[in-house]
C-alpha cells in the first residue's frame, strides 16, 4: 500500500488532519512529515482531498465526497462565508492567477478592486485569455447571483473569437455544484471553462 492509499484510508476514519498529526499516525511519531506533505498536495492535485484552514488556523487535510467537497466543520464554514479567508477576496483569487499565469508565460492587464473593465485579460504570443473573477459571498444566495453574474458578464466580453473565455470562482462545494449543473451543451456552445481556486492558491481548471 502507497502512502497516498494509507492517507485517504486514514482520513476515511478521521477527515481534518494536518499533515503532522498524519506523518505522525503513519509513519511515527516525530518523524519527517515532507513525505505527507507532497502526498497530500498530490492528492488535492487530483481532487481527492481538499486542505482547508480550521479552526485553529492549521491547515486540515479533508477527503472529497462523491457529490462534491465534504462539508466543512459550521465554525470554519461561517468563517469562510463571512471573509475571514482573505483568500477568496476578489483581489485576492487575481492575485493568485496572475502569479499562475506569468509562472506560465502569459502577460497581464488587471482591473483591481472597483476599476471596470475586464477582470483579467491575458496574451501569450497569438494567444488571449479572458477571466472573469468572482470572490466568496457572505451568504449561499449571493454565491448563486455571483455565478449567474459573472457567466453574464462574461458572454458580454465575447466579442474576440480567437480567445479562451473562463470565469473563476473559489473552490467551495456550492460554486463547484454550481458548474456542474450548468448544462453541459451551454458549456461546449460557449466554450467557458471553470477555474476553482482554493484556501492554499491551487488553481484548478475544469472544462465540463
Amino acid at each position: 500500500m502507497t502512502l497516498k492509499d494509507k492517507i485517504i484510508n486514514y482520513l476515511k476514519d478521521k477527515d481534518g488532519l494536518t499533515d503532522r498529526e498524519i506523518a505522525n499516525a503513519i509513519l511515527g511519531t516525530n518523524e519527517p512529515q515532507q513525505a505527507v506533505n507532497q502526498a497530500c498536495r498530490a492528492l488535492v492535485s487530483k481532487g481527492i482531498i481538499k486542505r482547508v484552514n480550521r479552526i485553529d488556523g492549521l491547515i486540515g487535510n479533508y477527503l472529497v465526497s462523491d457529490e462534491g467537497y465534504v462539508d466543512l466543520p459550521s465554525v470554519n464554514q461561517a468563517e469562510h462565508m463571512t471573509g475571514a479567508s482573505s483568500v477568496f477576496k476578489e483581489d485576492n483569487l487575481k492575485q493568485i492567477l496572475k502569479d499562475y499565469l506569468h509562472a506560465d508565460g502569459w502577460e497581464t492587464q488587471i482591473a483591481w478592486g472597483k476599476v471596470p473593465g475586464i477582470d483579467i485579460n491575458a496574451v501569450r504570443g497569438n494567444e488571449r485569455w479572458i477571466i472573469e473573477v468572482k470572490g466568496l459571498g457572505s451568504l449561499n444566495a449571493m454565491n448563486v447571483n455571483f455565478f449567474l453574474g459573472v457567466l453574464a458578464e462574461t458572454l458580454q466580453r465575447m466579442d474576440d473569437p480567437n480567445a479562451k473565455y473562463s470565469i473563476a470562482l473559489p473552490d467551495v462545494k456550492q460554486f463547484r455544484n454550481l458548474w456542474n449543473r450548468l448544462p453541459l451543451l451551454a458549456k461546449k456552445r460557449t466554450g467557458i471553462t471553470a477555474i476553482f481556486i482554493n484556501e492554499v492558491g491551487d488553481v484548478f481548471e475544469n472544462e465540463n
